[in-house]
């Protein structure tokens, strides 16, 4: 298969991630269709983009003709048989738990043409875990974006040893389609590059706290402002969410049985109280809503 053959992209999955990641591979020219399961999903994910749109206009980083354009080449459905079914490539967005990946990809395969190329946007699950629910192993790659897609100008494709190089580079070729910058691993590692080092930074910054060293508001501050990072670990698990965070330390600890993996406490608390961070409204600080959008309304005023 060649890039010109991929004309369309199915996204599955409209939460945080998925829309977003519908909408660059729409302004990149391909037809897309977003599916859901849910239809109140698939409304919010088109309420979310027009406003983001929108917006994008009145600062003139987008023309209303190519705002309409893109949605114009944007299918939303509840049907997994139509969206797998049309598309050239397949972007999985959905939660962060292996045993929901197979069997969506076990689905996939059956359902897509057989050349389609399988991708998953796992921000720490390895292509090769999943694959095998397949039986196009060396169509199947990691395509991960970082949040929030539409901002964010990296993704990590990352091969298995099932990995074909076509494969790889028709979805470097995607990339550089919908204007994202793309890094090519060329073997697996779990969590990858970025991930790896945010964990360790993460980790560290937990367990300062959960130790009582200092509160997670001045750990944050101190990494503002010493390390000049643009936000603190305990503000980046609210705007990723605290949830997605906790999956990925349970699946690296079921990998790796080293307790150093095992997800905190504190972390472990926060998801069974469903305080998950910016879109429950409360995660390690609280949120109110405000003409711009959410802000925090505890953060320290000095930080």
């Amino acid at each position: 298969m060649k890039k010109e053959d991929i004309q369309q992209i199915a996204v599955i999955g409209a939460g945080q991630m998925g829309h977003q990641i519908a909408m660059l591979c729409a302004l990149g020219g391909y037809e897309t269709t977003i599916q859901d399961i849910h239809e109140s999903a698939l409304e919010k994910a088109k309420a979310t983009l027009h406003s983001i749109m929108d917006k994008w206009v009145k600062k003139s980083k987008l023309t209303e003709e190519a705002k309409k354009a893109a949605f114009g080449r944007m299918t939303f459905t509840t049907s997994l048989e139509q969206a797998a079914g049309q598309a050239d490539f397949i972007i999985e967005a959905v939660v962060e738990k292996l045993d929901v990946k197979r069997e969506l990809f076990a689905k996939l395969d059956m359902l897509s043409k057989p050349h389609a190329i399988l991708a998953s946007n796992s921000s720490t699950i390895v292509n090769s875990l999943i694959a095998d629910a397949t039986s196009r192993q060396d169509r199947v790659v990691n395509m991960h974006f970082f949040f929030p897609p539409l901002v964010m100008d990296c993704v990590e494709v990352v091969m298995s040893e099932q990995t074909s190089r076509e494969t790889a580079e028709l979805t470097m070729n995607v990339c550089e389609t919908i204007n994202r910058t793309a890094v090519l691993l060329n073997k697996e590692i779990s969590g990858f590059i970025a991930n790896r080092i945010l964990g360790a930074l993460q980790r560290e910054a937990v367990f300062l706290y959960e130790e009582g060293y200092a509160s997670f508001e001045d750990i944050d501050i101190i990494c503002r402002k010493a390390l000049n990072h643009p936000i603190g670990p305990f503000e980046l698990m609210d705007l990723s969410g605290i949830d997605v965070g906790y999956f990925v330390m349970q699946q690296r600890f079921a990998e790796s049985g080293d307790p150093a993996d095992k997800p905190f406490a504190c972390i472990e608390q926060k998801v069974r109280q469903g305080e998950l961070g910016r879109k429950t409204g409360k995660g390690w600080y609280e949120y109110k809503k405000s003409g711009s959008g959410l802000v925090s309304s505890d953060r320290h005023k000095r930080g």
